[in-house]
């Protein structure tokens, strides 16, 4: 039984434990038995306590035999990326200087997780302070490829099927990356969806929680209930809550049109890659069309950069004085920001509506951008987690993103496509993501 389980999306677990066809503690030991066997060779976790699970589950299925009404995530296990406070749970951020360290308050995701009746599964694990020194957490298919980052941990428990829902943050690359080179759906909503309260502030102007699951329908469950606003987070604000997963369960009006986009960087790519997309537009046909990007994205990566390098010496300043228990790639980083001049950090900020509004006639005759999510698969070896040069211009942008794992490389590795949509079209792209998912997966024509 726990084979069948864990081969199962979220929804349909969810749907289960709603009829009463499985219980939250059944589930629970499933993914606690795969836990026992891939987590000494993947290292996802950062803090796992199989007690708490069980303890939680145990009281879900109590509560459920009240007849109250369930949760949205009722009996549904869930991973933190270990940036993500939670109370009495320790959240150290992947660093030595937070060894030790356990709130006293939840993070705003973690409340609304707990009021829908999520069982914590653990906190998982991220690169130092969520930044580009890398973390122990190995690639599920193959151990001596980095899992990306700095949500490696969250990408590679779903991966591993250790967990069917996790959260992961985005700064540059740190969901659609990791998501890619682990074979999942990863979903990076738009800037100020979610709000940060209680999560680690290394950008404010960039940083963005999502998503990690199996298929786009995944991502619209658990985003949609993480959705909202809080007077914590002054990026987010009061609006009607989106009914994502709906939007994406009523299929798409149309064959959704495609505007295929070679990003800054392009001639980096992998030939996997750029064969990979050759074959995705035959197969789409007249449902896609080349176009060309702006020349000003062709400033986007430094201008991103400038802004991230100086927000993080700002906000990790308390950091800098614990150097010598620091990476050199985060030292390098918090150097590199104290550098900047304010005159350099306040006109990249001016780039964001410059680029934001020279998307707007691409996306009036397209449902969505397709790009790659990578420059192709996971790198071998665990000295970097990649690079996000596909990723970094749309956080800047603060477009919503979700890769969809369809591809696959020569060497057997996977490979991310990554879909944008304009600010605010999360349901709408949701819904493209599973057209395209269903149609390169289940053979439908295009």
């Amino acid at each position: 039984m726990a084979a069948e389980i864990l081969s199962l999306d979220a929804v349909t677990l969810r749907d289960r434990i709603a009829t009463g066809a499985l219980t939250a503690t059944d589930l629970a030991e499933a993914y606690l038995a795969q836990i026992a066997a891939e987590e000494p060779k993947v290292q996802a976790w950062a803090w796992h306590d199989p007690g708490y699970v069980r303890a939680q589950a145990a009281e879900l299925d109590r509560y459920r035999k009240t007849g109250r009404p369930l949760g949205a995530l009722h009996g549904l296990p869930v991973g933190l990326k270990d940036v993500i406070d939670t109370a009495k749970i320790p959240t150290q951020n992947g660093c030595d200087v937070d060894k030790g360290r356990v709130p006293l308050v939840d993070a705003f995701v973690v409340k609304q997780l707990k009021a829908n009746g999520a069982v914590i599964l653990g906190k998982t694990v991220t690169t130092e302070l969520a930044f580009m020194q890398p973390g122990p957490t190995r690639n599920p298919h193959n151990l001596d490829h980095t899992p990306g980052g700095s949500s490696s941990g969250s990408a590679a428990a779903v991966a591993a099927a250790m967990a069917p829902l996790t959260i992961g943050t985005q700064t540059g690359g740190s969901i659609i990356r990791p998501a890619s080179f682990c074979g999942v759906c990863g979903f990076k909503p738009t800037f100020g969806a979610i709000p940060r309260t209680g999560a680690l502030k290394q950008s404010q102007t960039l940083d963005t929680l999502g998503v990690f699951g199996r298929t786009p329908n995944d991502a619209a469950m658990f985003a949609e209930v993480l959705f909202g606003a809080d007077e914590g987070d002054a990026a987010t604000a009061l609006a009607p809550h989106p009914k994502l997963l709906d939007t994406v369960n009523a299929g798409a009006p149309l064959p959704p049109v495609f505007a295929f986009v070679k990003p800054p960087g392009w001639d980096q790519a992998d030939e996997d890659t750029r064969q990979a997309f050759e074959q995705m537009a035959k197969h789409l046909s007249d449902q896609v069309f080349e176009a060309p990007l702006p020349s000003a994205f062709g400033q986007a990566a430094h201008q991103r950069g400038v802004i991230n390098f100086a927000e993080m010496a700002r906000n990790y300043y308390t950091y800098g004085k614990s150097r010598d228990q620091l990476g050199p790639k985060t030292v390098e980083g918090i150097e590199a920001g104290e550098a900047i001049s304010a005159r350099d950090y306040l006109s990249a900020l001016d780039w964001q509506s410059i680029l934001t509004a020279g998307l707007d006639e691409i996306f009036e005759r397209c449902d969505a951008i397709l790009t790659p999510a990578a420059l192709g698969p996971a790198p071998k070896g665990l000295d970097s987690t990649g690079d996000s040069i596909f990723n970094g211009m749309w956080t800047f942008c603060g477009t919503p993103a979700v890769t969809i794992p369809v591809l696959t490389a020569e060497n057997g590795l996977p490979m991310g496509v990554q879909l944008v949509g304009p600010k605010g079209s999360d349901g709408r792209l949701l819904r493209t993501a599973d057209w395209l998912w269903q149609s390169l997966t289940q053979g439908e024509t295009a």
